[in-house]
């Protein structure tokens, strides 16, 4: 195996641990689910990111920081009581995150670590401070006597589009994560894996929002400031481009209603933007790009768009059935009033992922996506928390998918 990593070597920078540890997280043993270490080194770096000034800028990074909280990953292992029984890692996991989340590598080891795997992330190859602050912590924590093997259970590396470098990291593992668009998947697919190896893949997804427009109203100031810093976590925090953020919004109440909660709405989002949020030229080109797509091909749509280019809204009176065709990020935001729920029912593929909800009640569009047998929709979540990661995602759980079980008899 070092002579075949040799040839890729260069083309391969660590960043965690500093020195190349191929061969020693290919030849460590596995563990079992919620390995007491994993999870005492887990909760070191939990405290290390909290006290650091630096980290504190990034809210992605302190929400990465509580996830990984004793506490936290106690209350997750919970979960899986009486089902862990007999468990084990399938061994080595090659993670590839996606380029355009920066805290999404982190989350994808954690869940590995988790399952009793060794782990190779490939971190996305964009100068991210979230990359380099929590691998910081990782480096730090590793280097304490008592956490010192978790050099050779997992790295976190960069390299850019290498055939031999996917080949040679494909080649050696026994689950394949793929975070990234259907097109990202489809090439890396092309390295090949072991005859018993699997493949866990995040394709090309997107995510829809449900506000309640009476409830909106309702909303006193202090409220609605509340609610457009959740949603500004939910959207410009990841330029609207994590699959998780709402695309589309659907507003639930009369048309007169719905008017006047769209207009109290989008003026404190426009608040609480217009000073913390830089749009990207290229964000504005792909956005005016879908203006003239959804005007030209999508019947009696009306634009509505902020001065600043920051908020633009499509206003739908249908729902098309292609809805993922005209979408984009940077701010850009379809929206459709209805009274009734069921007029998304035609349109709800299995691209979608995430229903956010304002005003609305889980348990009961749990039941309305059960009921109504879509073939989308794998998580319902408050305004907020729609990037929040959990242990169940995209419908895998990932503790199971990443772990085998061994049968006695």
């Amino acid at each position: 195996m070092q002579q075949e990593f040799s040839a890729v070597q260069n083309e391969v920078k660590f960043l965690f641990p500093s020195a190349e540890n191929v061969e020693g997280v290919a030849n460590h043993k596995s563990f079992a689910p919620f390995d007491n270490l994993v999870c005492a080194f887990l909760n070191e770096v939990s405290r290390k990111l909290l006290v650091d000034n630096e980290a504190k800028a990034y809210p992605d990074v302190v929400t990465f920081a509580f996830f990984c909280r004793k506490a936290n990953v106690e209350q997750m292992k919970k979960a899986y009581d009486g089902r862990l029984q007999g468990r084990l890692g399938r061994g080595v996991t090659f993670h590839i995150a996606p380029s355009n989340v920066p805290i999404n590598f982190a989350y994808t080891l954690v869940a590995g670590l988790l399952a009793g795997n060794r782990c190779i992330v490939r971190a996305s190859s964009k100068d991210f401070a979230q990359t380099r602050i929590v691998c910081k912590a990782f480096c730090s924590v590793a280097e304490m006597p008592e956490y010192e093997d978790l050099k050779n259970i997992f790295s976190v590396v960069m390299f850019n589009h290498s055939v031999k470098v996917m080949d040679f990291f494909s080649s050696i593992c026994d689950i394949r994560v793929i975070w990234g668009g259907d097109n990202t998947i489809a090439e890396i697919r092309k390295s090949p894996l072991q005859p018993r190896a699997t493949e866990i893949t995040f394709a090309d997804r997107y995510s829809f929002a449900v506000f309640d427009a009476k409830y909106v109203v309702s909303l006193n100031d202090d409220e609605m400031k509340k609610v457009t810093q959740a949603f500004y976590n939910d959207t410009y925090l990841y330029d609207q481009n994590a699959c998780s953020s709402p695309r589309l919004i659907v507003w639930l109440g009369d048309n007169d209603l719905c008017s006047v909660a769209k207009e109290k709405f989008w003026n404190v989002i426009h608040e609480n933007i217009s000073s913390r949020y830089s749009l990207a030229p290229i964000l504005s080109v792909d956005k005016l790009t879908a203006q003239y797509k959804c005007a030209v091909e999508l019947d009696a749509v009306k634009i509505e768009q902020s001065q600043d280019n920051l908020i633009t809204r499509v206003l739908l009176k249908t729902l098309p059935q292609n809805l993922n065709e005209y979408t984009c990020a940077g701010g850009f935001y379809l929206e459709y009033d209805t009274d009734n729920l069921t007029d998304i029912v035609p349109v709800v593929t299995r691209k979608f992922q995430t229903l956010s909800y304002l005003g609305g009640d889980a348990a009961e569009l749990q039941n309305f996506v059960v009921q109504n047998g879509l073939s989308g929709i794998d998580r319902i979540v408050p305004v907020g928390k729609t990037a929040d990661f959990n242990l169940v995602w995209d419908g895998y759980d990932l503790i199971e998918s990443m772990s085998r079980a061994v049968s006695a008899v």
